[in-house]
């Protein structure tokens, strides 16, 4: 679409001024951003899509909101969203969702619209679909979240990536982004739950059939019994998993 040559021109205007950042292929806006986090230097960065959308005269904005109430991240709210309304009503659902399951409300978690301090994207890595949860994890590392609203361009170039594919990209990611939440410094607590509601029923299914057994009736082609094995098997196979996690993390944490 223009965008790699347009970063070109201004690298040759702006010498010293703008890097680009070439990826060998297109890894998808998470990717790009995280790749931009890394090389960025300065003590505040700030994101912003490329479809021309957003408007770059906000980022004065967000920098001053950023400085004015000491926070740590100011994210754009597109109150006055130039969108089609399929995409609007999704998107409305998607931030109720976000917020319901990380617990940090945010009004449009799409807007990439964004600036952080530096100092608290170092603390994070996002991949998949996790640019839109980037305000969920960075308030999980202790920042201050503002939102603030700004403007909405419509599209005038290029066509839109959002389909059924990433919607469901984005709850898998979002299922993730609720076990780091919860589970990821306690993991045992998740592959426990998971162990004893699958070995639980399969003992006493066991349990059942033993008692069948001893009154005299066949129980070796019953598929209950193959039933029951499976489950306490996985319920060992989970709690097992539960117990190397937690070994790892706190071989993690030791080493950090």
């Amino acid at each position: 679409d223009g965008t790699a040559a347009a970063i070109v021109q201004s690298e040759r205007a702006f010498p010293g001024k703008v890097l680009g950042v070439y990826l060998a292929r297109n890894y998808g806006q998470t990717t790009a951003m995280q790749a931009g986090f890394d090389r960025a230097q300065g003590p505040i960065v700030v994101s912003m899509d490329g479809d021309l959308q957003n408007d770059p005269a906000d980022i004065s904005l967000l920098l001053n909101t950023l400085e004015r109430d000491d926070a740590d991240v100011v994210s754009g709210w597109r109150r006055n969203r130039q969108d089609g309304a399929a995409r609007m009503l999704v998107s409305k659902v998607a931030n109720r969702l976000i917020g319901k399951v990380t617990g940090v409300p945010i009004s449009d978690s799409g807007c990439s619209m964004r600036a952080y301090r530096r100092e608290k994207l170092q603390q994070i890595r996002i991949y998949g679909e996790m640019h839109r949860f980037l305000p969920a994890l960075l308030v999980e590392v202790g920042a201050k979240m503002i939102e603030v609203e700004v403007s909405h361009q419509p599209r005038k170039h290029g066509l839109s990536k959002y389909g059924f594919d990433r919607t469901f990209r984005v709850l898998l990611d979002l299922l993730l982004v609720k076990f780091m939440y919860k589970y990821l410094h306690r993991p045992l607590h998740f592959f426990g739950w998971l162990g004893f509601a699958t070995m639980i029923p399969g003992g006493l299914i066991f349990i059942y059939l033993s008692v069948l057994w001893l009154a005299g009736q066949a129980i070796g082609g019953r598929p209950l019994l193959l039933v029951s094995v499976f489950l306490m098997l996985a319920g060992v196979s989970f709690i097992g998993q539960g117990l190397l996690a937690e070994l790892l993390m706190r071989v993690l944490l030791e080493s950090t």
